[in-house]
């Protein structure tokens, strides 16, 4: 997840990101492992309309710089969390209808690789609330946003510890934050 000193992955209600270093180069690498350590995409549906064809997209270029991480993003199986769409759109895709929290702790009781979540700030932060999310990997870009940005872990009602960090040339920040389970919180940030 990008997110300014201050904690926040956004910036005003229209979801500006101007303000986010893009420094794929560096941070490629990590962004792959995570990226193989999972197996399953929880994905609110407002992200999911314009994330998933990106990715297809992506997937049949090989010329994309994001290649070959579009490989491993069409390979995941995809659980898209709507209450809107009556079926989904896309393939390797499953929509979930039902209650977030009763969903997901399902989903984690299941055997594979970790669960990575993809949302907005909205879907993101019921997850958090509701202490769904277990590791936190965040690049903290050198900002603060102040009174515009949008929080999410305003509710966040245990304490995290951080695990690591890698600082980048560009200035920003890798830093992993956890409690020991199997759910990843990473924020698209194409």
């Amino acid at each position: 997840m990008q997110t300014s000193i201050d904690g926040f992955p956004q910036y005003g209600a229209n979801d500006e990101q101007h303000w986010v270093i893009r420094a794929w180069d560096e941070i490629k690498n990590y962004i792959l492992d995570l990226a193989n350590s999972c197996d399953t995409e929880i994905i609110g549906r407002r992200l999911a309309v314009d994330y998933i064809p990106y990715w297809l997209e992506a997937n049949r270029r090989p010329d994309n710089p994001m290649y070959e991480l579009a490989k491993i993003k069409v390979s995941q199986k995809k659980i898209v969390f709507s209450k809107s769409l009556d079926k989904s759109l896309w393939d390797n895709t499953e929509l979930a209808k039902g209650d977030l929290v009763d969903e997901v702790y399902k989903l984690k009781k299941q055997n594979g690789k970790d669960i990575i979540v993809y949302g907005g700030t909205t879907f993101v932060s019921e997850l958090i609330s509701s202490g769904l999310i277990d590791e936190y990997h965040l690049f903290l870009n050198p900002v603060i946003l102040g009174k515009k940005g949008v929080p999410i872990f305003d509710k966040l009602e245990s304490y995290r510890q951080l695990k690591g960090s890698v600082t980048f040339s560009v200035s920003l920040v890798y830093c992993f934050i956890s409690l020991i389970t199997n759910l990843f919180l990473f924020f698209n940030f194409t």
